[in-house]
């Protein structure tokens, strides 16, 4: 009973939202690897604007590392959430995820890439919407 209570409007909870989460961005590491090692080609990421492979060497290994930064985060907080503890520094870095998903919505609207432009933008978009999930405070507040 306990479990539906928190359920959110979209009918994704924390947890679920965070296990997707966790999944999405495994999977996004990957990617960003095989870009990194030139299996997939760099002119369809970073909106089209990387101009040479040095470049590319750098944004990747950045984007690798802020990958791996969230998915930390996001670990910390589902044991958080499992044992119904809260951190604020947790909760504030979640914030910012959502408003670092947020913005590269937005710049994935402008990519030169059709693919970036289709794929990128949903990605980001869909993650975005589940950190604000993971963010929200819960409206069922026990006053115990």
């Amino acid at each position: 009973m306990e479990r539906y209570k928190r359920m959110s409007i979209s009918g994704i909870n924390k947890k679920r939202a965070l296990i997707i989460m966790i999944i999405l961005l495994g999977i996004m590491m990957v990617f960003h690897l095989l870009v990194l090692i030139q299996l997939i080609p760099y002119d369809i990421v970073w909106a089209g604007k990387i101009n040479s492979l040095k470049e590319m060497i750098t944004f990747e290994i950045v984007s690798i590392l802020i990958n791996i930064v969230i998915f930390v985060v996001l670990l910390i907080k589902k044991k958080l959430i499992s044992s119904s503890k809260k951190n604020k520094l947790i909760d504030f870095l979640i914030w910012l995820i959502f408003g670092l998903f947020t913005l590269n919505t937005v710049g994935n609207l402008f990519s030169k890439s059709k693919l970036e432009l289709i794929m990128g933008t949903g990605l980001t978009a869909v993650l975005a919407v589940l950190t604000f999930i993971i963010a929200k405070k819960d409206k069922s507040i026990n006053k115990n």
